[in-house]
């Protein structure tokens, strides 16, 4: 039984939402994130990775850019950048990418349930990337960055949003990067309680993306319970700011492959190998997109191959039988020698959103080879989950990807 909860979010106002809406910290290096901020110093980037206001040499995990980050949001919140909702409430948020809209229910899950494993994850994380947001989540006393969460969709809830939707939009702007952004809040005291009853009644729900801001929250709402020992459970800090959307509206990218040298073998040996394994579907010297589960294409000599995988080396194993496990556990590990994909410096990862023509960009530049793969699947994640067990790296590339600062939830 999930426990998804409305609350009295902090959000930008009106005439200042589209400058305030940041694209996820982690998605820039320092470099990046000084560049935005200083075009746009309204940029929720500027709170979220605070380093920006300080010189190179001062390191992005001082104590001084963490107060930094707690001083501007505080001070930007008194000074009426942003507003707060009196009442605890839903609120919806719909991204329109290409012409393709996905909308979620913005609202707080429970830490317990992330313990408890009803919120389910499908990837490891690591202790110093948590360190980093447990930090700035802590020392701000509020959570800026929602996690995208997944549930298998529900005919209660989206009743409730197709209303909500048919009303004017709270929030309605468009980004530099052509995503549409809109907002609805759901006050309704019938509405509220249709949905917080329908994620009662669900006994799964799963991390999409963000584990890493997963555990951190989780974490910090685990050290407010060691300090305040007679807490009830309903405490802000026991909950974490998430935007939950319904499988069928989801859409996973491809996620690539590019590998800089053949392990010594001749382009000729290499794809003698390839064919032990994968059947030739067709070759082109213009780009292919895998059609279907089981197929990828290969580029390699400035040729495009489709390649389709054999029978005998398909498998019902959850993890064993994703596209991305097939390639790395038939081809990257025994013919090319890459054990480890998290760690080899040899193979790289290009999100779908780059298009193909990165794949060949890169063949030119530094590497020799690319596999362009076909997404994965939101009931392979699910299942994956499911079963206890995680994916192997780089599997998914969820977009549109969902802004900072737009929704705030403050623990203190």
């Amino acid at each position: 039984m999930a426990r998804i909860i409305p609350f009295a979010g902090i959000r930008p106002s009106v005439d200042k939402v589209s400058k305030i809406a940041a694209l996820p910290y982690d998605v820039y290096n320092r470099e990046e994130a000084k560049e935005v901020v200083s075009k746009n110093p309204d940029s929720f980037l500027a709170i979220d990775r605070a380093e920006t206001s300080f010189p190179d040499d001062v390191d992005t995990y001082d104590e001084r850019v963490y107060k930094k980050a707690h001083d501007m949001l505080w001070d930007r919140i008194n000074k009426g950048d942003f507003v707060k909702d009196d009442k605890k409430v839903y609120y919806i948020y719909e991204l329109i990418m290409d012409g393709r809209a996905q909308t979620g229910i913005v609202a707080c899950a429970s830490i317990d349930d992330y313990i408890n494993n009803v919120i389910k994850k499908h990837e490891n994380t690591r202790a110093d990337k948590e360190v980093d947001r447990i930090n700035h989540v802590k020392t701000c006393e509020a959570q800026t960055g929602p996690i995208f969460l997944a549930y298998r969709a529900d005919k209660d809830i989206n009743a409730v949003v197709a209303k909500i939707k048919a009303t004017a939009a709270l929030y309605d702007f468009t980004s530099e990067d052509g995503i549409t952004h809109r907002a609805w809040i759901i006050d309704n005291d019938n509405d509220i309680k249709t949905i917080e009853d329908a994620f009662a009644k669900m006994n799964s729900i799963y991390i999409a993306d963000g584990h890493h801001r997963c555990a951190s929250a989780c974490k910090v709402g685990l050290l407010k319970r060691e300090e305040n020992p007679n807490y009830t459970g309903n405490e802000e800090f026991n909950f974490f700011l998430s935007v939950l959307f319904p499988d069928e509206e989801l859409m996973i990218m491809d996620y690539n492959r590019v590998v800089k040298d053949l392990n010594g073998l001749s382009s000729a040996d290499f794809k003698g190998k390839i064919e032990n394994v994968f059947n030739v579907v067709k070759t082109s010297d213009s780009a292919i997109k895998p059609e279907k589960k089981g197929q990828v294409a290969m580029y390699l000599d400035k040729e495009w191959t489709l390649l389709e995988i054999k029978d005998e080396y398909k498998t019902s194993d959850p993890v064993k039988g994703l596209d991305v496990s097939l390639l790395q556990d038939n081809i990257l590990d025994p013919v090319l020698g890459i054990k480890d994909p998290k760690t080899d410096k040899r193979i790289d990862f290009v999100g779908g959103i780059r298009g193909l023509g990165e794949l060949e960009r890169r063949c030119a530049k530094d590497c020799v080879l690319a596999f362009a793969m076909y997404p994965t699947s939101i009931g392979e994640l699910f299942s994956v989950a499911d079963a206890g067990l995680l994916m192997p790296p780089k599997s998914t590339w969820f977009e549109p990807k969902l802004r900072s600062g737009i929704f705030i939830h403050a623990i203190n």
